[in-house]
């Protein structure tokens, strides 16, 4: 099972995510080896997700060979044996009755893993012979992996933001002073509200949004347009790591995801609303606090988001079926549709689409030679879409009339 150790007595190197056997809570000692030599480049949430998939194969070979099958048989380099447990735990995947791409990782994953550690193995403890027997056995394995075939989804011209009547009824629900806000306390809607607005303005991913902190809204003076301008920096906050108290720790995905910011004078005022007055006095420094004082998960934002998307009316939901052939809206959406719209507000401006799609890169944490802009080019000419955000999506009335008097 994966566990998380958060001891503050154990060194910080040490505390995070562990896989330790059912019986007894030991860690499984090759994959805390794998785990502490591969991982350290990796974001946090990679690295839990790397783990889950090996912490799979482990109990698939407790349950089909005994208790420690598979670090016995690595530590004592069995080929035989390990290659009985692969190629089970592959069977097994293959006929599960829905196969996805997921299950297409957690193989390669699991299979890396295995080929790793006899790798380290073989090269300091074996004579020439075995080590080429052991090798001809992983490459005739290695095969297997490209037999795994998943059905290959149709290759989509673009991702879809979502409909525009989708986004209107979000921003109505989601006032917080709205009677139909599937929320009952006021910490609560203003908590939902502000991720909202988070990432369908500022085009976050998930982990960025759960980031940020309270003071993460600078601003400064613009000479140049004599007026104030405001700005967030997305990175890796200083409150991460050890004193963050959430099970699935959020992270910056890549080092391009570094990146600042504009914010509207609009959303600067709401943030600081939702601080001042709803978000508590946590004794932790992120923005988005739960109503138990404690920074908002990423299970808990994806719950809430299901909530929402019950809440929906039926025709709305049809129409999202229709056009996106989905049936909720979940986080990542916001971002697809703010994406959309950022677009089609650069080419309304009369930037060039090359120029437009180097900016989108860089507002929405993307490397330079990224294709997904391209992706949601054709999507930009969705005008049913573009009208729900006007020319300026800041100033809608349905925001501005959420800001206490």
């Amino acid at each position: 099972m994966l566990t998380l150790l958060q001891d503050p007595q154990l060194p910080s190197s040490l505390r995070g995510a562990l896989i330790v056997d059912d019986e007894h809570k030991l860690p499984r000692y090759w994959a805390s080896v794998w785990d502490l030599m591969s991982s350290s480049e990796l974001a946090e949430s990679s690295r839990i997700k790397r783990l889950r998939h090996v912490e799979n194969l482990y109990s698939h070979a407790d349950r089909m060979f005994g208790a420690h099958a598979l670090d016995d048989a690595l530590g004592g380099l069995d080929d035989v044996r390990l290659a009985e447990i692969l190629e089970s735990w592959f069977v097994s995947i293959r006929n599960q009755a829905i196969v996805s791409s997921a299950d297409e990782l957690r193989w390669r994953t699991g299979f890396s893993f295995v080929s790793s550690v006899v790798t380290w193995l073989s090269k300091s403890t074996l004579p020439t012979d075995r080590l080429k027997q052991i090798e001809s056995r992983l490459h005739r394995l290695s095969h297997l992996y490209g037999q795994l075939h998943v059905r290959k989804p149709r290759q989509m011209s673009q991702l879809r933001s979502l409909p525009a009547s989708v986004v209107e009824a979000l921003y109505e629900m989601l006032d917080p002073s709205s009677a139909s806000n599937p929320f009952s306390r006021t910490h609560t809607r203003w908590l939902a509200f502000m991720a909202f607005l988070l990432m369908l303005h500022q085009g976050l991913r998930r982990g960025e949004v759960l980031l940020l902190t309270a003071d993460v809204v600078k601003s400064g003076f613009d000479e140049r347009q004599q007026r104030p301008r405001y700005w967030l920096n997305v990175q890796e906050s200083k409150y991460s790591g050890e004193e963050d108290p959430r099970y699935s720790r959020p992270s910056i995905k890549t080092a391009n995801s570094v990146r600042q910011l504009p914010v509207s004078s609009t959303i600067s005022g709401l943030i600081q609303a939702y601080v001042e007055n709803h978000r508590g006095s946590p004794n932790h420094a992120f923005l988005l606090n739960t109503q138990q004082n404690s920074p908002l998960s990423t299970e808990s934002l994806t719950r809430m988001f299901l909530k929402i998307s019950g809440q929906l009316q039926p025709h709305v939901i049809q129409e999202l079926k229709d056009r996106t052939g989905k049936s909720s809206v979940t986080p990542h959406d916001l971002r697809h549709t703010c994406a959309v719209v950022r677009l089609h507000q650069l080419l309304d401006q009369s930037d060039p689409m090359d120029e437009a799609l180097q900016k989108l890169r860089a507002f929405f944490g993307w490397s330079k030679d990224s294709q997904m802009p391209v992706r949601y080019a054709r999507a930009v000419f969705e005008d049913r879409l573009a009208s729900v955000w006007a020319k300026d999506l800041d100033d809608r009335a349905s925001i501005l009339s959420a800001i206490p008097p």
